[in-house]
This record gives C-alpha cells, structure tokens and sequence, in this order.
C-alpha cells in the first residue's frame, strides 16, 4: 500500500511538473503566432501539446493554471451576461467630419493648454468596445461598453479571444479598454455563413459577443487592440508612454499610430520609436498624416471607420475634463457624415414566413437618398445589443446599398433611462413561445396567421408563381373572410365570392381567376422554390437539380433516409441547409401542402422545356449580377430571368467570382465594386442586343 502511494506521489509530482512545461510552451507559441506573427512549430505539433495539457487538466485540475490557453475553447454553459458598474465612465466621443474642423479643433487646444501640447492619433477600428479587468495580472473580468455607465460581463466569451492576454507579463492590477473586431475577410466569410445579417464588423463583433456560449465565440477568429489604462500608473503622465507599457504588459497595439508635437524630436521619446513603427511629427503635419493613412485603409486587413485625435498629456486633460457626453481632451474625425439623423420612436416585432422574428425600429420620418424613411430594420435581437439600441436613441441612418434602410450607430442615448430593446418570449401574433436558431428568434407555429399570410404572398408573388391579381389585399380579403387558409386553397377557392366585397370586379376577379389557372403551368424549378422551404431560395434549388434532384419524390425519399450528405456533396450545400431541408421535407404540414398542389395539377418534376431549347446558351459559364433600374425589364428580376435561360448564374452580390455586372439607371454600391473588381459592365442596350442575336461575347 505504501508502495502505492508513492508511486501516486510521483506520479502527481511528474503531471505537474510536466503541466508547467506544457503551459509555459502552449502560451509561447500562442504569443509567437498571435503576436509576432512568427510561429516556431507547425499547427500540428502546437495541438499536440494543447491536447496533452488539456487531458492532464482533466486529470489533475488541481494544478490546473487559471490563465491556461485551455480556457481559450470555451464551455457549451449559458451565460448570464450580468450587468458591471464601470469604474470609470465609457464615454463617446465627439466627431468631426473634415480636416478644417480638426484642425479647428486641434487649435483650440493648443491655446487651452498655452500652445505646449502634443497629440497622438489613433485608428478608430470599426470593432466592439471592450472593458478589461486585471488582477496581479490576471484576467479576472471583461465588460462589454453598454451604456457608458454600466456594462456586461462576458468574460468567459472574451477568455476565447487569443490575443487577449489572459495573465499579463508582470503583476498589475488595472483596468484597460479596448476594442474587439474581426477582420475584413473572417467578416466576409463568417456574415454569409449566418445570411450577410451583420451590417458592418462592428455589429458582428458585438453580436457574437454576446452569444450564450463561449464554445461558440471560440470558433470565430476575433481580434483585439488595446489603446488606454484606464487608471495610469501615477508617474506615467503622457499617453504615449501609456501606449507603450501596454505594449510592454503583452497587449496588441496598432501599428498605425501617430505622434505630433511641437518638439517632436525630443530624447526622451527615442526608446519609445526605437521599439515601435509609430510615426512622429510636427502638430502641422497631424492632417497630412490622416490623409496619407485614408489613402492605405484598404490595404488594411480589418475596417476603420475614422481616426481619433487626443491630447497626450494627462495633466492637460484633466483641465479641459468631460461633458455628460464626451471628454473634451479627444476627437473622432469620421470619413463620412451620417446621411440622416432621427429618433427612435417605437419598436415593433413582425413575424415572416419562415417564422424568423425581426424587429422594426419606427423613426421620426427622415430623407434618404430620395425617399422618405420611417421604418428601419433591426435584423435581429444580437444586431440591437451590437448598437445598444433602445427606444428614444438619437441615431444615424443611411441606405445600405442605396435600397434597405439601416441605423449605423447611437450618436445620443436617450434622457428617459430605456436600456437596449429586448424581444418578447413570445411570438406577438400566436403567442407561441419563441425558440432561438442562430443569430435569430423564430415563431415555431406554422399555423401562425402572420406565417401563413407571409408564405401565401411569397408563393403568389411576382418572380415566384407570378399570380396575376393576387397581391397582398386580395389574399388579406381571402383569409379575412375564410376563404382560404393557406397555399393549396388557391387552386380550389371561387374567385367569384369576390364579386360583391368593395374593390373587386367582375373585370378583377375575372383576371384573377386567369391568373390562378395559369400559374398551374409553371415549371418545377418555379414550384419548388415558391414553396418558400427556409433556406431553399432559387439558388438551393438549381443545385439540387443539377445535383440529380429532379422532382419532388426524390427529395423527399432522400430527406426521409435523414443523411445530410446526401445534399452536402452537392457543391454549395453546407450541413444547415441540408438539415432544414430534410426537417422541412419530413414535416407532415408541408408534406401535405405538397400532396394537396401536386392534386391541384402543379408540377413536381423536371420536363423538357421546349422554351429552353430554343434559346442559346450564350452566357453558360458566366456570373450575373444586377443593379439600378431598366426600361425594358420591371423588375429587373426578369433581366435575371433571361440570363438563366441562356445559361448564366445570377448572384445577389458583387464578389470576385461575379463575371458580368448588368447595370441599369442610378447603380447603387455593387456598380464602384465592380469598377474595383474589373468586372465586365454591361448596360441594358447592349444586353438587348445580346439577348435578340443569341450571341454575347464569351
């Protein structure tokens, strides 16, 4: 027994012993591949170790370290985000929108502070504030900017961010801010993975921030810089030197930052450039310097929305102190002024098709881009607490695109103390209790009258089954008075009991009558994609006929073998849309809507189109999109529509895959990208002419 024991002691002392070891490696090859950018050992040898030390935790959690990288993967717990008092203020800051005004403003300063004053300019990265909490070192707690005054904790989700320090390099207890983002090509990717919902980097930032699970924020490569402490050592007494401590403790700083003074060259900077690419200068040259760096923003690999400009001594910014808003001592110069401002009025949840909540923020009506805007998408509950947007906040608002109405930023929060708007637990039209998928609330019920007014107008609509005379009102006016209560109705309902209701004719519902018997020759791509199936919009559709899937019995005979790789080996179908497909395509509800069209005389296979015969094939191989408006083709979705019949792809967004851009009167953002791109412009009359010749340049 005693020999036992002493072969349980070694073999602790061994375990621990060899624990340190791997700690002390994992978390310097972590530093060397997220810091320096200088990786020693290849990503299969690092997970070597990272698997070891993680198994021996589990063993030994005893000797488990609190700041191990193994915190980095994160737990599959919910988090319950609560709220933090900040120990100081997190407050916005003022903005300028040209370099007169800075330099006004840069001015006034100088003469505040007896013209001895120096500036640094900072990037002002398009990411999520970040309130860091360290104790002897450690990282003890992360908070989110929420209101200026209080915040959330979300410390196990920023655990997971790998350039955040999770035991500084000596043994400070401070508190720092900074900013979280992710770069332009993980935005990219990651926003298409969850539907392009995330309007900029910032929103995505914050929106993932604040997922329930930290496994889930592991997964996505967030970045940070730090750029203040928010309690500075008391013989540090300029910024500058604050910036290179942090630096000094193991935090990421830009690269791009600027020093301006009137006597810049001064000694006792020398160690600080010598360790540093910062650039320092005369107070002159401080706007040549942001022009020279907007000229290099797209080189950059993450988004800057502008630049900000403070005072660097601490005793200088002391005086000129802080409003209720913003501190006095520092500037925002932002790139582009905001197209509106208004006020949030109101917000109300509507409920689609597909179930998905979105809410609908009502602002005081403002001019846009040629059009009056009263109504302006939220996205989703994550995209609110991105913007901590709350009733009563005084917001800029632009078009994005040139087309959907989106709010870009709280530039007031509102007097009456309303915190950021939260969605109702239930559905507001069924009262069914929400369920959460992603970045999204859902309605489950597909009885919800919302939900079925939402999938007949979608399956009616123009660009869908094309049913003349069927507009909203009408299929209102149907399911007010019992007529129909969902898609196969159609087909059996008597336009007739229309005649004597106000507004309908015998001329209109004569119309409609036609309109309805003529939709039952639309082709199976036509039918299928009406269905309105989430995730299965006319793209889906296209590649599971191309993939062999070719009626309706097919894939529901392989949706009910319930093997997603049935769809995922088709080139374009990830893992989540084969899973609703198949959830969707085994549901009884849908399975009997389907029976009752099939019945009704719509086609549910593929048949030789003797129309697609007839055509060339001129744009096979080539990638279409479309932008501004037409004369001959309204709406241009039916430009779109001549494209796929002579064999081209169409697209929603310029990328680089994008062959041809058809553009047509006041192009919106997609036309400048494509200039960038060099992307083939082709402009209505020549693609009149293309389509008349059946020949087109190839």
């Amino acid at each position: 027994m005693g020999g036992g024991t002493g072969r349980q002691s070694m073999e602790r002392k061994q375990a621990k012993e060899r624990m340190a070891y791997l700690l002390a490696e994992v978390t310097r090859n972590q530093d060397l591949y997220y810091r320096d950018a200088q990786p020693e050992i290849g990503d299969g040898e690092y997970d070597v170790l990272f698997d070891e030390l993680q198994e021996l935790e589990r063993h030994y959690p005893e000797f488990a370290s609190p700041d191990s990288p193994t915190k980095r993967v994160g737990s599959d717990l919910d988090n319950d985000f609560p709220e933090v008092a900040h120990p100081t203020p997190m407050l916005s800051l003022e903005k300028v929108y040209t370099t007169d005004d800075l330099e006004e403003w840069i001015g006034k300063a100088e003469r505040d502070g007896g013209g001895t004053l120096s500036f640094v300019v900072e990037e002002k990265v398009d990411g999520s504030t970040i309130v860091l909490h360290y104790r002897e070192g450690l990282l003890v707690r992360a908070v989110t900017r929420g209101d200026g005054y209080v915040g959330n904790d979300i410390t196990e989700n920023v655990r997971t961010i790998r350039d955040i320090p999770l035991r500084l390099r000596e043994p400070v207890t401070s508190v720092f801010r900074g900013e979280i983002y992710i770069e332009k090509l993980d935005f990219e990717k990651f926003n298409e993975a969850t539907g392009n919902i995330y309007a900029n980097p910032r929103n995505f930032a914050a929106g993932n921030l604040r997922r329930k699970r930290s496994m889930e924020v592991a997964a996505i490569p967030l970045r940070s810089f730090v750029y203040e402490g928010l309690n500075a050592e008391s013989d540090t007494q300029e910024h500058i030197h604050v910036l290179h401590r942090l630096s000094g403790l193991g935090f990421l700083i830009s690269d791009n930052i600027g020093f301006f003074s009137r006597d810049f060259l001064q000694t006792s900077y020398d160690s600080i450039f010598k360790d540093h690419a910062w650039l320092r200068g005369d107070v002159k040259g401080l706007p040549s310097f942001i022009q020279e760096q907007l000229e290099r923003r797209e080189l950059l690999p993450y988004e800057i929305d502008g630049y900000v400009v403070k005072v660097n001594e601490y005793a200088q910014r002391e005086r000129m102190g802080f409003t209720a808003h913003h501190p006095r001592w520092a500037m925002a110069y932002k790139f582009e002024a905001p197209q509106a401002v208004s006020t949030i009025e109101n917000i109300e949840v509507q409920v689609g098709r597909t179930g998905r909540i979105t809410p609908v923020a009502r602002i005081a009506p403002v001019w846009i881009a040629g059009s009056t805007v009263s109504n302006v998408t939220l996205h989703n509950q994550d995209y609110i607490l991105g913007l901590d947007a709350a009733i009563g906040d005084r917001v800029s608002v632009s078009k994005r695109g040139d087309v959907i109405p989106a709010v870009e930023d709280v530039l007031e929060k509102n007097d009456a103390g309303n915190g950021a708007f939260v969605l109702p637990d239930n559905c507001p039209v069924c009262s069914t209790r929400l369920v959460r998928d992603g970045a999204h609330h859902f309605c489950p019920n597909l009885g919800c009258p919302a939900r079925v007014f939402g999938r007949i107008t979608f399956f009616a609509a123009r660009g869908q089954m094309d049913i003349s005379n069927l507009g909203s009102e009408t299929i209102r006016a149907l399911l007010d008075m019992g007529l129909i209560k969902d898609i196969p109705d159609i087909y059996t309902v008597d336009p007739d009991r229309l005649i004597d209701v106000e507004g309908f004719g015998e001329k209109k519902v004569m119309l409609l009558r036609e309109g309805i018997e003529k939709s039952r020759q639309q082709p199976f791509v036509v039918v299928l994609t009406a269905l309105g199936l989430d995730e299965v919009g006319p793209k889906i559709v296209e590649l599971l006929i191309e993939g062999g899937y070719d009626s309706i019995d097919k894939l529901i005979e392989a949706s009910h073998r319930q093997d997603p790789e049935l769809f995922t080996r088709i080139q374009g179908i990830g893992p989540k849309t084969a899973q609703k497909l198949i959830d969707q395509l085994r549901d009884p509800f849908i399975l009997d809507m389907i029976d009752r069209l099939r019945k009704a005389g719509l086609t549910f296979r593929l048949t030789t189109s003797r129309e697609k015969d007839d055509v060339s094939q001129i744009f096979h191989g080539q990638v279409w999109c479309v932008t501004g408006n037409f004369s001959h083709f309204k709406p241009r979705d039916r430009a779109m529509e001549e494209v796929k019949r002579r064999g081209g792809r169409v697209v929603s967004s310029v990328t680089g895959s994008t062959s041809h851009l058809l553009v047509g009167e006041n192009p919106g953002g997609k036309y400048e990208k494509a200039r960038k791109l060099g992307t083939a412009l082709v402009y209505e009359e020549d693609f009149l002419k293309r389509i008349a010749n059946e020949k087109g340049e190839q």
